[in-house]
């Protein structure tokens, strides 16, 4: 998911920055709202640079692992992911060569807007149509990973268009290279995430209604 350094000319890391740059200040606006809970701030940056961490070789300027989206996203909610994102994001640019500098902007788009977004609609759309707490989570986990690589897709294919079947074209050729990794990896995550999950809510650490009850059993 992290684009390599280079792999966007400039005009493309700019505009990326700056669709990032609203959804960063509210992030950092939501962080500070919640610094007191320093439990769940922990767990949801801790999960988040883990999971990003254990990369995998993908599509050339890119790479693929979990994403550890979704539970910062259920812990703190969506609006908190930009900044959270922007910190694991830079610290692995600057001290493991994953990432970059110039693509950050991108790559906070894709981690910390397209995934967490995505992820709460579904679980909140999964529960609201009658699904099991547990089934929700997996589901908007899974659902988030992909929406992610799917985001890094068309960030690539808008900056490497094919030559002769254009962005569409490319955007299909992304997709489909990631999904070879990505489709099983989502799968995983998606069943630890739902673990992990009930494991910190069961242990009385973060409160979210709805979900006590199904921790407990």
């Amino acid at each position: 998911m992290h684009i390599s350094e280079g792999f966007l000319p400039i005009t493309h890391a700019v505009a990326w920055t700056l669709s990032s740059a609203p959804f960063l200040v509210r992030g950092i606006s939501k962080l500070n709202a919640v610094r007191d809970n320093r439990y769940l701030l922990a767990a949801s940056a801790g999960y988040l640079f883990t999971l990003t961490a254990l990369k995998l070789p993908s599509v050339a300027g890119s790479s693929s692992h979990p994403t550890g989206v979704a539970l910062g996203t259920v812990l703190a909610g969506p609006a908190a992911m930009p900044a959270l994102s922007l910190i694991v994001l830079l610290f692995q640019a600057l001290l493991t060569a994953h990432g970059g500098l110039t693509t950050l902007g991108a790559n906070v788009f894709s981690l910390g807007v397209a995934g967490p977004q995505t992820t709460w609609l579904v679980w909140r759309f999964a529960i609201r149509f009658g699904l099991a707490d547990k089934v929700a989570i997996a589901l908007a986990t899974a659902v988030g990973s992909l929406a992610i690589y799917t985001c890094t897709s068309l960030q690539l294919a808008l900056a490497h268009p094919d030559p002769s079947l254009g962005v569409a074209g490319a955007f299909l050729k992304f997709a489909a290279v990631f999904s070879v990794t990505q489709l099983p990896v989502a799968v995983i995550e998606s069943l630890f995430t739902m673990a992990v999950l009930r494991a910190i809510v069961s242990s009385g650490g973060v409160r979210i209604p709805g979900l006590e009850a199904w921790a407990q059993r």
